[in-house]
């Protein structure tokens, strides 16, 4: 046996007794970090000597911080299937967990978060070792699993979901999420956007940037799944984020103002120490003093891009006065008046918060303290601010109102810690204006702007004060001319320069925007009969040469800023995808069948080529590859008798004398062939569907394939031959099996169920 072997052979024992590999199951949630002790001296002498607990309440803060963070969802709120999916757990899901005992216990149901507006986000203590004791519990899991992936249930931390919330968005303000992933704040800014379903382009929209290109693409993941038209993902460092042009309605240029601005910004993270078990070990003081200059830095570009009158929250996952307060009370220094700290009082009852503190201590990794900068030795200067310490003018810190900052502490309603401050903009930053005075109805924003705002008007030559220091010089580089020579095509957004953005990464294709007389466009109007008002200009596509293979759109807002700042922005992804190339589809009339991404976008817009359905129409659709026509019900089969071939709309709408049945309209695409029909939906998106209608769809472990209960829509067990020679997939086999044709798909996302459209 070799050096090696031998090696491996001791570890494999050593990690077979008790503590070893082996059993780290036993560790429960913490599994993997057996080894990790939940111990920080340092940690506990810091935060007890500022004296950010209650009195009296140190030992429980520790305590809990120690204990494993309970899992949390969230409905998602602007679809019109949330209440449904919350009707769903709370009657189903949830009433079975009560009933489940294990080792002798029963299982604690999971409880909705007072303060969280409908009961639309849940916690719950159980561990994963728990979710796979229990069958019962693995279907729970399942259902959350499957309802994730189709954007219906996202998993996010409690005290994540607050910032979101004190934004006060409506459909039509314009929203910078400035350090956006891994995604799941910037998806409950897209459903406030879509608060009103029946509105498919909002007059607002959201920019989702993030520094990191890998990230970025874990971002598109987040967004795409809410099928949005109003979301663009973008890659640059959040300090020194471009300064956007439009064009105005009067056909002027003028800047990109937000109404709303997220400010989450890096740090220490010792508010995760519950969740990110190495916080623990790692951390130190050192960590607050490097970060506080980088988020300075981006709140202040933050504040300099927000509209007058628009409101910017301001965030960190840390409890440490130095990145928190200490950020917020030199942004309102350096602002001379123009912002103020909003009452957020009030805005989420139920919620608990301590206030914010006005006096704190600074301590090295050493433990040395300073509590004033007055104190601090030369030879530390470079480490240590003096924007660290509080303000020294009594007066000055009154006025600020620090106590208005929001800090959440994990034993008080058992969430990680957390810090967060509400900033309204009241007037341009003093280092902004140096702007001519404006007419008002030349606002780009929706929020009124005072005359002596930079929103709609060209931009001047400015020097680099304050904030445009800490901005980086891009924040001035706003002339298309200096993004390079080369000759701009029309409607085409493409990657900015190389000398422009040196930046490493994946390579993304052109986003090439279609004119109104495109060729593509006569055949899709005439077989979808689509509405006059269809705006044509916002379809988009991915490549500039031979056949467009996938059609997408976004809404006029973001169209206006693609065009308009090519050469400043590297975008990752935007849009929404509409149509689909099929070639089996150019004999039928048109080469283009729907997307189920995009049909909630289009729908409004498609006057033929919809066939109304009922659930017994969705169930049988939904559990069987290719059903006759027959199949259907007489109404829906006599509308499929009279359309011809080709891509079809599948239309539900409640019937309100069926109290069982969906109470929300249901859209769904669809292929209608020679004798058969079937519904052209991802699996996870069905599955979604039939739970609606009462269908369980449960697998048993390991793809034994589903139970029991889906018999209740089977038509039969195995495969019938269809008339014409061609085989029918059972309920059974479709549901058992994995998507097909899903490749990846550079820049794009892939169309979930991947079946080949075949006609019988």
């Amino acid at each position: 046996m070799g050096k090696r072997s031998r090696l491996r052979k001791k570890e494999h024992q050593n990690n077979s007794k008790p503590g070893g590999r082996d059993n780290r199951d036993n560790a429960g949630w913490g599994a993997g970090y057996a080894d990790i002790i939940k111990e920080n001296k340092l940690f506990e002498a810091y935060y007890q000597e500022l004296g950010l607990v209650p009195e009296g309440e140190f030992d429980q803060f520790m305590e809990a911080m120690r204990e494993p963070l309970p899992a949390t969802i969230r409905i998602t709120g602007y679809k019109s299937h949330a209440k449904e999916i919350l009707h769903c757990l709370k009657n189903k899901y949830f009433k079975e967990i009560q009933e489940v005992e294990i080792d002798g216990q029963k299982i604690e149901a999971p409880q909705p978060l007072s303060w969280y507006p409908d009961e639309l986000a849940w916690h719950t203590n159980m561990s994963r070792k728990i979710l796979r004791k229990s069958p019962l519990l693995e279907k729970f899991h399942q259902f959350l699993v499957s309802e994730t992936e189709s954007g219906n249930i996202s998993r996010q931390e409690a005290v994540s979901m607050i910032p979101p919330l004190l934004m006060k968005i409506e459909p039509h303000h314009k929203i910078l999420d400035m350090c956006a992933a891994p995604g799941s704040k910037t998806v409950q800014l897209i459903e406030m956007l879509h608060s009103d379903m029946d509105v498919p382009f909002p007059e607002g929209f959201v920019i989702a940037n993030d520094v990191d290109n890998k990230r970025c693409y874990l971002l598109v993941h987040q967004a795409k799944r809410l099928n949005s038209p109003c979301i663009m993902v973008v890659n640059h460092d959040a300090s020194c984020i471009p300064r956007l042009q439009i064009d105005t309605e009067d056909g002027q240029k003028g800047t990109l103002f937000y109404d709303r601005i997220l400010c989450d910004v890096p740090c220490s993270g010792d508010g995760t120490m519950r969740k990110n078990i190495d916080v623990w070990k790692k951390w130190t003081t050192s960590n607050s003093l490097h970060l506080h200059g980088l988020q300075i830095r981006i709140a202040v570009r933050g504040v300099e891009q927000l509209a007058v009158g628009g409101r910017m929250v301001y965030s960190t996952c840390s409890l440490n006065p130095i990145e928190d307060e200490a950020v917020i009370a030199t942004l309102l220094e350096k602002s001379e008046g123009a912002l103020e700290l909003a009452d957020a009082s009030v805005d989420l009852p139920g919620l608990k918060w301590m206030p914010g503190v006005t006096k704190w201590k600074l301590m090295t990794k050493e433990g040395q303290w300073y509590k004033d900068w007055s104190e601090v030795p030369a030879n530390r200067h470079t480490q240590i601010r003096p924007t660290m310490f509080p303000p020294t003018d009594t007066e000055k810190l009154a006025n600020m109102k620090l106590e208005r900052c929001m800090r959440i502490l994990p034993h008080h309603q058992n969430t990680g810690g957390f810090f967060v401050a509400v900033l309204v903009k009241n007037a341009p930053m003093p280092w902004n204006r140096r702007f001519p005075k404006l007419r008002k109805e030349q606002s780009s924003s929706s929020v009124p702007q005072p005359e002596d705002s930079p929103v709609g008007t060209p931009l001047p030559e400015m020097p680099l004060e304050d904030g445009e220091r800490d901005g980086g010089k891009e924040a001035g580089e706003d002339s298309p001319k200096e993004a390079g020579d080369q000759t701009k095509e029309p409607n085409v957004c493409g990657p900015p320069p190389n000398k422009k953005m040196k930046r490493h990464g994946f390579k993304e294709d052109p986003f090439v925007f279609l004119t109104e007389d495109d060729p593509v466009f006569p055949p899709i109007e005439s077989f979808y009969d689509l509405s006059p008002d269809f705006p044509k200009i916002n379809v988009l596509t991915r490549t500039h040469e031979g056949k467009k293979r996938h059609l997408y759109m976004v809404s006029k807002e973001l169209r206006n800023v693609m065009l308009n700042n090519s050469e400043r922005m590297k975008v990752i992804n935007t849009g929404v995808k509409v149509w689909s190339r099929n070639s089996d589809g150019e004999e039928f009339g048109c080469a283009f069948r729907l997307a189920q991404e995009g049909i909630y976008t289009l729908f409004p817009y498609i006057r033929s080529r919809m066939i109304t359905v009922s659930v017994e129409d969705i169930k049988i659709l939904l559990t069987q590859e290719n059903p006759y026509l027959s199949k259907l019900e007489e109404d829906a089969h006599q509308q499929a008798k009279k359309m011809g071939m080709g891509s079809i709309v599948l239309k539900y709408r409640p019937d309100n004398s069926n109290p069982d049945g969906p109470q929300c309209p249901i859209e769904l695409c669809g292929w209608r062939g020679k004798t058969s029909i079937r519904a052209f939906v991802p699996r996870n998106e069905r599955f979604h569907y039939l739970r609606m209608l009462g269908v369980e769809v449960f697998r048993d472990k390991q793809g034994q394939g589903p139970r029991e209960e889906e018999k209740e829509v089977k038509e039969g067990d195995g495969e019938t031959e269809t008339e014409n020679g061609n085989k029918d997939v059972s309920t059974k086999q479709e549901l058992r099996g994995e998507n097909r044709g899903d490749e990846h798909l550079k820049g794009d996302e892939r169309e979930g169920g991947g079946e080949i459209l075949t006609s019988t």
